[in-house]
């Protein structure tokens, strides 16, 4: 497998692995001869046979020998789809497998022949497949391509046209052509996606080649803030190619959207078995889709094109809503009705000015817009009034049960006879009565004083009374000195 796809671009791995198909077709040969022996049984000759088909088909069709190659396909094909019939349910699926790797061949084959509608059913079959089997599809889609772009030499884009020199610009050209084609076909989700990754693997591709072609082209250099008419044609594709991928971007996006919505919880296909979605989830993947929007209108080229410019600003607006409702959706779920109830008024803002938007839009239908904005502004005009009720409600609950709130009394039934109130204290083995032992009760004892009341008080004179002393002792002191009694 890894030589066959560098044979695609190296000329010395195409031979080499010609030569080595020549060997395996030789070695199929000599097994189918020997297969014939009458040693064998008829499922290994059969198994054989179209062994030794399947390899000089793939042989032929390695040498482009169209007619060839698709009659060894179909002998190989049938031979294994008749081994399939008549076998067990387990050993037909080995042979079914090849049937369906060999089924692409034949259709190319058919292709080169000249059935223009083999194209299709490669398309289907890359659609429906799956693994290596998806691998060797878009390389034969390739290949068809390469085809086809030599006849496409220009293309045309918001009334210019610009020639288109490079052929793996113009395979990328033709394979947008075919995407909307083979994304309508896609029976889910994850094929559709896959057809879009594939695009954008051959957008980016492209976009390094006009990258290169522009870094060649020195004018090229100089053109900023110059006039649309004034852009020179590999700038112009360069713009043009970035549009594809921001815009196919923009729709893989969305499918992301739609399929993580399905699993939302509150949604009508929501199912336990899946991962359940996250209002987050939603709000992350439409700002990726904003962030797209955004650079749309700054493209080289399209700075005046009012066109661009009014389908940017309506899709914005309802990316925005669509975000800002899923925002409100997360605030919900942790039952903050205020932010829910102002992020549900923004979201009607945001219809309003998308609906007034889109109805100017009269290159582009924009029926499918309408109605999803439809829709989700009949669902926020529900859910508004519901989160106004649950914020009243929330802020009532609280006060309704203080006032039913009754305290529990816990005192001794004799300091709260005047209230009846049943409680277990008092009807079982040790009802709380009267507090046991009683508290301490403060009693006066000895009072102490201090006698700060003579500082205010007036006491009566004395002075008469100590003169008379002093006289009184000047006579006895004479006396005794008189007689003697002074010494001893």
């Amino acid at each position: 497998m890894q030589l066959k796809q560098e044979a695609n671009t190296e000329p010395r791995k195409r031979f080499h692995l010609t030569a080595r198909l020549c060997k395996a077709v030789k070695y199929a040969e000599e097994l189918e001869l020997l297969s014939r022996s009458a040693k064998c049984d008829a499922r290994s000759k059969l198994e054989a046979q179209a062994y030794h088909a399947w390899m000089r088909g793939t042989l032929l069709f390695e040498r482009e020998k169209w007619q060839e190659s698709i009659e060894a396909f179909t002998t190989a094909k049938t031979i294994y789809e008749k081994l399939a019939e008549a076998l067990n349910e387990e050993q037909r699926a080995i042979y079914l497998q090849r049937v369906e790797e060999i089924a692409p061949n034949i259709r190319y084959c058919a292709y080169n022949i000249g059935d223009e509608t083999a194209i299709n059913d490669l398309m289907q079959m890359r659609v429906k497949s799956g693994g290596e089997m998806s691998s060797n599809l878009d390389i034969l889609l390739a290949q068809t391509r390469e085809k086809q772009a030599a006849t496409l030499s220009e293309v045309t884009w918001r009334g210019r046209t610009v020639p288109v020199k490079s052929e793996q610009i113009r395979g990328f050209f033709l394979s947008v052509q075919e995407t909307d084609k083979e994304v309508t076909a896609a029976p889910d989700v994850e094929s559709k996606i896959s057809v879009y990754e594939s695009l954008l693997m051959g957008c980016k591709d492209a976009l390094q080649i006009l990258r290169d072609e522009l870094k060649a082209d020195g004018n090229a250099k100089q053109r900023t803030q110059r006039a649309e008419s004034q852009v020179s044609g590999v700038q112009y594709l360069y713009t043009y190619v970035t549009y594809i991928r921001l815009t196919k971007t923009i729709e893989r996006n969305m499918l992301l959207a739609e399929s993580l919505k399905e699993n939302l919880v509150g949604s009508q296909t929501f199912t336990e078995n899946r991962k359940v979605t996250k209002p987050q989830d939603l709000i992350r993947i439409y700002d990726i889709i904003l962030q797209s929007l955004g650079e749309l209108p700054l493209l080289p080229g399209l700075e005046n094109d009012e066109d661009i410019q009014l389908e940017v600003e309506a899709k914005t607006l309802k990316s925005k809503a669509f975000r800002c409702f899923y925002l409100a959706r997360s605030y919900a779920s942790i039952k903050k009705w205020r932010e829910t109830s102002a992020l549900y008024e923004q979201v009607l803002t945001y219809i309003s000015g998308a609906l007034e938007l889109f109805k100017k839009i009269r290159t582009k239908p924009t029926k499918t817009d309408l109605k999803e904005l439809q829709e989700l502004l009949n669902t926020v005009n529900g859910l508004k009034y519901s989160a106004h009720a649950s914020s009243i409600l929330d802020t009532e609950a609280p006060i309704a049960g203080i006032t039913n709130l009754e305290i529990s009394d816990n005192r001794p039934l004799i300091e709260r006879l005047e209230k009846y109130q049943e409680v277990e204290s008092v009807s079982s083995k040790k009802p709380n009565l009267v507090t046991f032992p009683p508290d301490f009760k403060p009693t006066p004892q000895k009072p102490v004083f201090f006698d700060i009341a003579l500082n205010h008080v007036d006491f009566p004179s004395l002075e008469e009374m100590q003169e008379q002393k002093k006289a009184g002792a000047s006579i006895g002191g004479f006396l005794r000195g008189w007689w003697g009694g002074g010494k001893k």
